[in-house]
């Protein structure tokens, strides 16, 4: 089953560049091998559902752990 990911980590903050906390949960979804799609309000991955779902339980344990206050996650089975 293919499922497609939606998640926002927070604190936002003023800048170009995303803090180090979104770096940090976007590396870890990209060492599970997952193309992520980054946005202005939130990051994309679609793919496998195992895959996907410890993909997102390490980007959230990665993105905490660098200073996030929140990660919100909306998930949707793909067709």
């Amino acid at each position: 089953m293919e499922v497609r990911a939606e998640f926002t980590v927070y604190p936002f903050l003023a800048g170009e560049d995303p803090p180090a906390y979104v770096h940090a949960a976007i590396d870890a979804l990209r060492s599970a091998g997952l193309k992520v799609e980054v946005g202005l309000l939130g990051q994309v991955v679609t793919g496998e559902a195992a895959i996907v779902l410890e993909a997102l339980r390490q980007a959230q344990a990665a993105a905490l752990e660098a200073g996030a206050t929140r990660v919100a996650v909306n998930l949707e089975r793909q067709p």
